[in-house]
């Protein structure tokens, strides 16, 4: 019985089903492909012209017939094998044949009409000639390359024979992978190919890769792609062998030859030379094999290298050999420590981005003092709402005023300094105290939006700061609301349940040179609000920002509350305030 589990019950899965469907669809192109190259091979030795014209014309079948070219390439018959002698090519071809350890034949060209070699003629063969589908060498004898080998055209060899039969240079391909058919049967193969003319004719040997073959040219190839080295030194003659791999892991010349055992400590770096110590105590005194690692000095500069080594007893248990698989790391520790070192940078950026918002939040909560309730304002009842935004990075600089100003009005006032974290806060705190002494001027909403513009301008030499806002004055004796606008986006008027964007004249950016603004002067009634946001209000990602106004609108007419506070909480909730990207700032002013 087994020691193994069955696979039964995982052999319906999915995945399964998945890669069977994949591998008959690849398998099923393999047989096609052959069926078309031993149908051009068929055609070529009838009709005795060359593959490529050979398949020219079978595509021409399929396309005036109206059927698949596989299906045309079934119905191609094989040419009659002419009864021809075999012609004379001297008694020194067959014991030359013999000496080949390989498979090996002597083959006379086949000409068309017009003078041109198109295939050969198999004349000779040695006694242990055997092709990848297991026919022995008597059999092909009297018999054309294209009859006997299909494949020989698809895969561009015959060309190459042809070639160097013309030309007289041998060729020569190594470990290339063949498939032949021969009757609805795959015969893939690994081979190698050599070629060259001898006299009159084409002289072809060739190996065919058994299991045992393979495993060696596999591990070969994996050596080669995983940097691997393998060496081994004799302690009793002194003697060493190694791969190819390990010269290149060591940066040696391999007409030096290994380097001997007591020579390694002189390439290892010195503060590394404790760990070979250890190795070496390991293999020779405890008899132990190890893993371990240390740095060498390369031709190309420090090299991480990779060991596993083994020692080889005799039969009292005395070390007569040591055994080293070697791999050159030093890719992996570069990318390890590049690696190392962009978490290191993100940790510190994290920290800092965490200590920066702090210290904003705190500049925040310090400067806007955003308490739950209304207060009573000239004419209004005033409420205000401030969120900072979920994500720390995204700390902006939004910013609100509302109070009475001497002359009897009350100031309106919201804005958002450009940028995030630190920087927007002491932009904001720049914009907000500066307002506050201009306001007592008694100036008009428009003239203190020149005189903040000129104040950033003019104080912020060499950086660009800029800023957003809505400054605006109301007088509760006319009900009148007299503002401008700083490139923010409008305020909404919310009357009878009914909410719209509240016309005015938009102007740019605090923060630009040669700025102009225009006063507004909207008429109010009692029982308007007058609803102020930033910008993070609207804006959503993969949304415009009229997409984003229009939601606002629609939240702000579901809700029904006349206290602006409630108004406030309302419209929140409804655009999901506890989620928003961006920190946020609304005011709502009922007039009285």
């Amino acid at each position: 019985m087994s020691r193994y589990p069955s696979l039964a019950p995982y052999e319906s899965t999915a995945a399964t089903a998945k890669l069977r469907s994949q591998l008959e669809r690849v398998r099923g192109r393999m047989r096609d492909k052959a069926v078309l190259d031993q149908a051009v091979a068929k055609l070529a030795t009838r009709e005795n012209i060359r593959p490529c014209e050979a398949a020219e014309r079978l595509a021409g079948m399929a396309q005036y017939s109206g059927l698949e070219p596989d299906e045309v390439a079934r119905r191609v018959q094989a040419p009659p094998v002419p009864d021809l002698p075999l012609p004379d090519v001297g008694d020194w071809v067959k014991p030359m044949l013999e000496t080949f350890h390989d498979s090996a034949s002597y083959s006379c060209p086949v000409k068309d009409s017009f003078g041109r070699v198109v295939d050969f003629f198999v004349v000779a063969v040695n006694s242990h000639c055997k092709t990848p589908d297991g026919r022995i060498g008597e059999e092909l004898k009297g018999q054309r390359l294209l009859t006997i080998s299909p494949g020989v055209a698809a895969s561009g060899l015959l060309d190459e024979y042809i070639t160097a039969f013309e030309t007289g240079v041998p060729f020569h391909r190594a470990l290339m992978e063949h498939v032949e058919i021969m009757g609805e049967r795959l015969w893939p193969s690994t081979m190698s190919v050599r070629a060259a003319r001898v006299a009159d004719g084409l002289l072809l040997s060739w190996c065919v890769l058994d299991d045992k073959d393979m495993l060696v040219s596999g591990w070969r190839r994996a050596q080669d792609a995983a940097g691997l080295g393998w060496g081994e030194w004799n302690l009793a003659t002194r003697q060493a062998i190694w791969t190819h791999q390990m010269y290149e892991v060591f940066g040696r010349d391999p007409g030096a030859g290994p380097v001997a055992l007591e020579d390694i400590p002189a390439m290892v770096l010195p503060e590394d030379l404790p760990v070979l110590d250890d190795v070496i105590d390991s293999l020779l005194e405890a008899r132990e094999s190890i893993e371990t690692e240390f740095r060498i000095q390369h031709r190309y500069g420090v090299r991480h290298v990779s060991v596993v080594a083994e020692p080889l007893l005799d039969t009292v248990g005395v070390p007569v050999k040591l055994r080293f698989l070697v791999q050159d790391v030093t890719r992996v520790r570069r990318r390890e420590r590049a690696e190392a070192r962009a978490q290191e940078r993100a940790v510190r950026q994290r920290e800092r981005a965490e200590e920066e918002h702090r210290v904003a939040d705190h500049l925040q909560n310090t400067i806007l003092p955003v308490g739950r309730g209304v207060r009573r304002l000239p004419g209004l009842a005033v409420a205000v709402r401030y969120l900072p935004a979920e994500d720390l990075a995204r700390l902006g600089g939004d910013w609100y005023k509302a109070r009475a100003v001497p002359d009897g009005r009350a100031l309106l006032v919201i804005g958002d300094a450009m940028g995030h974290g630190l920087t927007a806060a002491g932009i904001m705190l720049q914009m907000r105290a500066g307002l506050a002494g201009l306001a007592h001027t008694g100036a008009p909403a428009h003239q203190l939006a020149l005189w903040l513009n000129t104040l950033l301008t003019s104080t912020n030499e060499g950086v660009t700061v800029t800023g957003t806002a809505i400054i605006g004055h109301f007088d509760a004796k006319d009900r009148t609301f007299a503002w401008t606008n700083a490139g923010h986006p409008n305020p909404l008027l919310v009357r009878d349940g009914r909410a719209e964007l509240l016309e005015g004249s938009r102007g740019p950016l605090l923060g630009v040179f040669d700025a102009e603004y225009e006063l507004t002067t909207t008429r109010l009634e009692p029982g308007d609000v007058l609803l102020f946001y930033t910008d993070g209000v609207v804006e959503r990602r993969g949304a415009d920002l009229d997409t984003g106004v229009r939601t606002l609108i629609q939240a702000v007419q579901a809700c029904v509350a006349e206290d602006p506070d409630e108004l406030i909480d309302c419209v929140l909730e409804r655009l999901g305030g506890d989620h928003m990207e961006d920190d946020v700032c609304l005011l709502a002013a009922r007039v009285l």
